[in-house]
């Protein structure tokens, strides 16, 4: 930003011989020294938001920042509530002190986009006191059936291989805006093949509030998921009831079904429940 100039003084304001001089304002370099952090602190939440849980070190070289510039804008997230801390055990660390891990809070996945949710969570309720509950569920089947209709297509071009159509999943997911990954999971010996998976995950929930209040939403979402890549999955987390991401475990360790028209695809109606068990973190 480029330093603000002052007007002249000229008169009996201006000192001697200071006629048609000018002060640099002493404002702008503190305004544009807040307008960076503001800027890096975005660059910090949308990092937790990707790739939570993430410890400070992982954000400061994947951001190219120091550790203390790191845990400054961790420190005012955590303050601001959008942040919090979550205790993770270390791989291989056996009975060691658990790792600090940052990933949103509840109040900064809201703060991402739940414009007229609260309506909506009234309307829904007035719905399933009128109609029933078999209303509501209806009412996400289509939601999500637009949905199947657009993914369908991208992932059935990924072809027969599980892990293929779950990372073609994970791409359409993250266009939507839910900040999806796909981590492979190779199962080695003396495990069994067939153990193998790959972990899908969401880190942002664009109807987070309404699924807290009516988890048919996640159910309705998981059966897509499995009908999409073809194999029965489990949920093993959601934002929804505390999770700090939406965790879907699909086996990839046996062979996709084939319906009529090619793996993963089915003339199944979208209500038709799939084995899937959702738990509390």
């Amino acid at each position: 930003m480029s330093t603000r100039l002052s007007a002249p003084r000229t008169g009996s304001d201006a000192p001697a011989g200071a006629a048609g001089s000018f002060r640099p304002s002493t404002s702008a370099p503190h305004v544009a020294a807040v307008d960076s952090d503001e800027r890096t602190r975005d660059r910090v939440l949308n990092a937790v938001l990707e790739h939570g849980p993430v410890s400070a070190a992982e954000l400061g070289d994947l951001l190219g920042f120091t550790p203390a510039a790191v845990r400054r804008h961790l420190d005012h997230l955590s303050r601001s509530g959008v942040i919090e801390v979550k205790r993770v055990a270390r791989a291989g660390a056996g009975a060691g002190r658990p790792a600090r891990r940052y990933v949103l809070s509840s109040q900064g996945q809201s703060s991402l986009g739940d414009d007229y949710l609260d309506i909506a969570g009234l309307a829904l309720q007035r719905l399933g006191e009128i109609a029933g509950p078999d209303a509501v569920r209806e009412f996400a089947v289509e939601r999500f059936a637009d949905m199947e209709r657009r993914y369908a297509p991208e992932i059935d071009a990924a072809g027969p291989d599980i892990t293929a159509r779950a990372q073609a999943l994970s791409a359409a997911l993250s266009r939507d805006g839910f900040v999806a990954s796909a981590a492979s999971i190779e199962a080695k010996a003396p495990l069994p093949a067939a153990l193998s998976s790959v972990q899908l995950c969401q880190g942002h929930c664009p109807i987070q509030q309404l699924a807290t209040k009516f988890p048919v939403f996640c159910d309705v979402e998981t059966e897509l998921f499995s009908r999409l890549v073809g194999v029965d999955v489990r949920r093993l987390s959601t934002l929804a009831r505390g999770g700090h991401v939406c965790t879907t475990h699909i086996p990839t360790g046996r062979p996709a079904a084939k319906g009529p028209d090619g793996p993963g695809h089915t003339t199944d109606s979208l209500g038709e429940v799939s084995n899937h068990l959702q738990e509390r973190p």
